[in-house]
């Protein structure tokens, strides 16, 4: 099928997932469902046999921006936001029911989400975003590096979109028959292959500020998108093994996500560090008045 994405989006030596074999690798999703079964009970279990309060218990201020993937919605990463609560991290949902809409209107608002979170946290923002939730996720670092720590993307083709299994285009070319039908609030033919997809696509591939950590995590079982096209050159590449989809449910998935947020939040401590170590201190640049 010819697909209805621009060709911009899918540059040369990408190719996405091909048949029903690259779809059959998304069955390990059953067994990466029941990692998470089996982790959640442990963890529970643990929990149980602590006092209620005590140094134990993690305090939660790190604020925590969770961003779904495309035709999902919050749900779906009610698993990873559970166990980065239990790290000890502030989790935020991003009030998308499904992410199928325009990814500037989408970005927009995540624009606004992380100014309100920001505001009332008092400090930067930390965004995880799985599939289309990490290319928003760049673009969002892109342009609003003042408000945002750093950005895990988990399984987001954010060099070439496009580079996806057909069952995703026949979606996105469905979404746009629906609009163009009259359905309000989904998918324009401009929003992925017109001006609106162009300029989303150049501003996922803006500079990042080097403050802005940045870890791509990629699987080579991936059945619906090419993992070539998510190991973006300024990020930090972590490979896993689990599927597409079960990126959101495998708490080995988890682990390397908080590791990288620990990672980022370390580097940035040391940064401040650095530089009030760097900063003239207070006594040094009151010198005294010589007299004549």
């Amino acid at each position: 099928m010819n697909s209805p994405m621009g060709d911009f989006l899918k540059p040369a030596g990408f190719v996405g997932p091909q048949g029903l074999r690259a779809l059959s690798r998304e069955g390990s999703v059953v067994g990466e469902a029941a990692r998470y079964v089996v982790r959640a009970r442990a963890d529970r279990k643990v929990r149980a046999r602590l006092p209620y309060a005590g140094h134990h218990r993690p305090g939660g201020s790190e604020p925590v921006l969770l961003i779904p993937g495309f035709m999902a919605g919050d749900y779906t990463l009610a698993p990873m936001a559970s166990m980065l609560r239990g790290a000890g991290y502030r989790t935020y949902r991003s009030h998308i029911h499904v992410n199928m809409g325009c990814t500037r209107e989408a970005a927009d608002k995540m624009e606004r989400r992380i100014e309100s979170i920001a505001t009332r946290r008092g400090r930067k923002v930390s965004i995880v975003g799985h599939s289309l939730g990490g290319m928003l996720a760049r673009g969002l670092a892109a342009r609003r590096p003042d408000l945002i720590n750093g950005i895990v993307s988990m399984g987001s083709p954010v060099l070439a979109p496009a580079a996806v299994h057909e069952i995703l285009e026949r979606d996105a070319e469905l979404l746009t028959r629906l609009t163009r039908a009259g359905v309000g609030g989904l998918m324009s033919e401009d929003c992925i292959a017109g001006a609106c997809a162009r300029a989303s696509f150049e501003e996922t591939h803006a500079p990042l500020d080097p403050q802005v950590g940045f870890t791509a995590i990629y699987s080579q079982r991936d059945g619906i998108v090419d993992w070539r096209a998510c190991i973006d050159p300024a990020a930090i590449p972590v490979e896993v093994t689990a599927s597409h989809v079960g990126m959101a449910l495998d708490p080995l998935v988890f682990d390397q996500v908080r590791q990288a947020l620990e990672g980022q939040l370390a580097a940035r401590t040391a940064l401040i560090q650095a530089t009030l170590s760097a900063a003239p201190s207070a006594t040094a640049r009151l010198r005294p008045v010589a007299h004549s």
